[in-house]
């Protein structure tokens, strides 16, 4: 037995060997991809050293062998669109794969928000439509501070089918239907975001060299054990202050908890749900839970029916529960609060509304003009503004930890390093938000960027497409300085510095109190715009709105010219949205006319004005400046240097 044992060992280590000398596939490589049609395809992975590789596409094969370090790539010829094929790689065999139109999505969270946020607009489009001409993929998570990753750790390439739609990126959906139907070949959209996330996060270390300061500041980050010491202290203290607030929270540990239906609350307070003083205390705000209480009167064949309770957006965290039974929770402010109540939990006549409502930042809100009400098919019973509000527990301020996707070049490596080999056929960047506090080096930061991504992606020509950031927050009466305008400036700025670069202008797509607007399907069809004018050619279409080039000033005057084919403006009176400023660079509106093409501005508090503004507020409401086309003109400011 001994010597039977001796002898299989080698075979054992042989087996071994063989199995680790496998070939491998980065993992991008997988059933249902799509790769760039009429580009070389470059096929890549990992062997043995010295192992011979064999790569099969349709009629095509390449040959070679690993390097000493078991790295190998080849190129095969390019291809029309079409498919599916199988694409072979010695023993490895990839299904289903088609060959067409490849397009990398990224940026912070409005791109990466799911179908399944915006159904309530799109509820019977994203119902019914299916094509498996359309693969769609989502980069895992990743910031790595140490150096460009070669892998991902897993992409699952999916068809759009009714089922996996609710998980697609909405701008990515609606921009692949568009994509599609224009050109009648499949379509793959590799969706590379993440929420929150800062452009420094995006750009490479060779992108951030002119920046210092951002390199430093990965540095102070670029230690494993920092890093597991912070992400430890953040959920130690998030688990102790979680702790704090559930053991001295009374309405959790009253004789009758405060969720019970048979609570009597006759002595809580009254209060309006949108007061701007709710939950503070000495006029202090006040972190720690609140809670809320209001009834509403049900028929008994309302009572009869499932629900589903719709409670807006709410600042921070809430816990919901009707007649005291549980319904809901959401751990953040932004998503929706959807709510289903089963007919069960409901009666005849007076039904109680119980909502447990966690601030973290002393801020506890609901959000306006959101809807609050109890839906039944077609029939809503509006919650009331008045709710009773009585104080849990008092907290002090929940300290934030450090937001790793903010760290500079961690994305980047992680994210988009893994993919440079793939050919892409455009770039769309919506990205933004997280940088308006430092709005005025984002020209710079995206300008280097695009660069740099161009350089590593091996293509000088790589289209890109900027999404101006929309309309958000409160509009002003009077001109104003905004970092959200200066952002939208910066974005303007970059695209005239860099060729094969497009700015999308979002205004009239957002929405006062909701940083995730739902219209991605018109903004989609915007970004459609100047694909179809920049890179199939059609060069009839209007793709954008009017672009302002230049401005004179003629007798205390001021005339703004725009670029040809931009420039049929649309007749408006009034025209709004226009501001000059003389030498003291104080802001004045000014009236504006539409003569032969152009705009007359005209202020009689600046009879020498030297600069002007359009759409410069967080939310330009009023900016109405169209062309026939019906596309918004593109905020700016400009002066007379210019």
């Amino acid at each position: 037995m001994k010597h039977k044992l001796i002898l299989l060992l080698p075979i054992v280590c042989l087996c071994s060997i063989l199995a680790d000398a496998k070939v491998k596939l980065p993992t991008v490589f997988s059933n249902g991809m799509v790769l760039q049609r009429e580009r070389p395809i470059k096929v890549w992975g990992t062997a043995e050293p010295g192992e011979e590789v064999t790569v099969r596409l349709k009629k095509a094969k390449s040959l070679t062998t690993a390097d000493a370090d078991g790295k190998w790539q080849v190129e095969l010829p390019a291809m029309k669109a079409g498919g599916p094929y199988e694409l072979d790689v010695n023993e490895i065999k990839l299904r289903d794969v088609l060959i067409g139109d490849l397009w990398l999505c990224s940026g912070q969270s409005n791109m990466e928000l799911t179908v399944g946020r915006v159904t309530d607009m799109f509820a019977d489009e994203i119902a019914t439509y299916e094509n498996p001409m359309i693969r769609y993929v989502k980069t895992p998570y990743g910031n790595d501070l140490h150096e460009e990753k070669e892998d991902l750790s897993q992409m699952n390439w999916k068809p759009l089918t009714k089922e996996n739609a609710l998980s697609f990126s909405a701008l990515a959906y609606f921009f692949a239907k568009e994509m599609f139907n224009e050109t009648d070949v499949p379509v793959g959209i590799v969706n590379s975001s993440w929420g929150g996330s800062s452009i420094e996060a995006w750009m490479s270390e060779d992108a951030l060299r002119a920046f210092p300061r951002n390199l430093r500041e990965r540095d102070i980050y670029n230690s494993d054990e920092y890093r597991e010491l912070c992400n430890k202290a953040g959920n130690m203290m998030s688990k102790f202050w979680n702790t704090a607030l559930y053991r001295d929270d009374e309405g959790l540990h009253a004789p009758v908890a405060w969720y019970s239906s048979e609570l009597d609350d006759s002595d809580w307070e009254t209060v309006d749900m949108f007061s701007s003083a709710l939950g503070a205390k000495n006029s202090y705000p006040v972190c720690g839970s609140h809670w809320f209480r209001q009834t509403v009167c049900l028929t008994p064949q309302q009572s009869g029916k499932d629900a589903v309770l719709r409670l807006g957006c709410m600042v921070d965290a809430d816990s919901v529960f009707v007649n005291g039974t549980f319904v809901g929770t959401t751990a953040y402010q932004y998503p929706p609060r959807i709510y289903k109540v089963p007919a069960s939990v409901l009666h005849p006549g007076e039904n109680t509304v119980i909502i447990r409502l966690i601030s973290y930042g002393g801020s506890p809100s609901f959000v306006p003009d959101k809807p609050y009400c109890l839906v039944q098919d077609a029939d809503t019973v509006y919650l009331s503004r008045q709710w009773k509000y009585k104080l849990g527990c008092e907290m002090p301020t929940l300290k934030g930890s450090v937001s790793f996707q903010n760290i500079p070049t961690g994305m980047y490596n992680s994210m988009i390093s893994p993919l440079r080999n793939l050919s892409f056929k455009g770039v769309l960047w919506y990205q933004g938000e997280t940088n308006t506090g430092r709005p005025y080096e984002y020209e710079s930061l995206l300008t280097s960027m695009i660069k740099d991504w161009r350089e590593k992606f091996a293509d000088n020509n790589l289209p890109f497409f900027i999404i101006q950031l929309p309309d958000f927050m409160r509009s002003h009466t009077f001109p104003v300085e905004s970092n959200w305008a200066a952002m939208r400036e910066a974005q303007r700025r970059a695209t005239m510095a860099l060729p094969n670069t497009a700015l999308v202008v979002a205004l009239g797509l957002g929405e006062w109190n909701d940083i995730h607007p739902l219209n991605k399907k018109e903004l989609a069809r915007r970004i459609a715009l100047f694909v179809k004018k920049n890179v199939y050619g059609h060069r009839n279409i209007v793709a954008s709105g009017p672009v302002c080039t230049s401005m004179t000033v003629e007798d205390g005057k001021v005339l703004l010219s725009f670029q040809d084919g931009t420039d049929d403006l649309l007749p408006t009176e009034p025209l709004k949205g226009f501001a000059v400023a003389g030498t003291d660079g104080v802001f004045h509106w000014a009236e504006a006319v539409i003569k032969n093409k152009k705009v007359v501005l005209s202020c009689p508090k600046v009879p020498s004005p030297v600069r002007v503004r359009y759409a410069w507020d967080d939310n330009p409401k009023d900016a109405n400046l169209k062309n026939r086309a019906g596309l918004p003109a593109v905020p700016f400011q400009m002066g007379l240097d210019e």
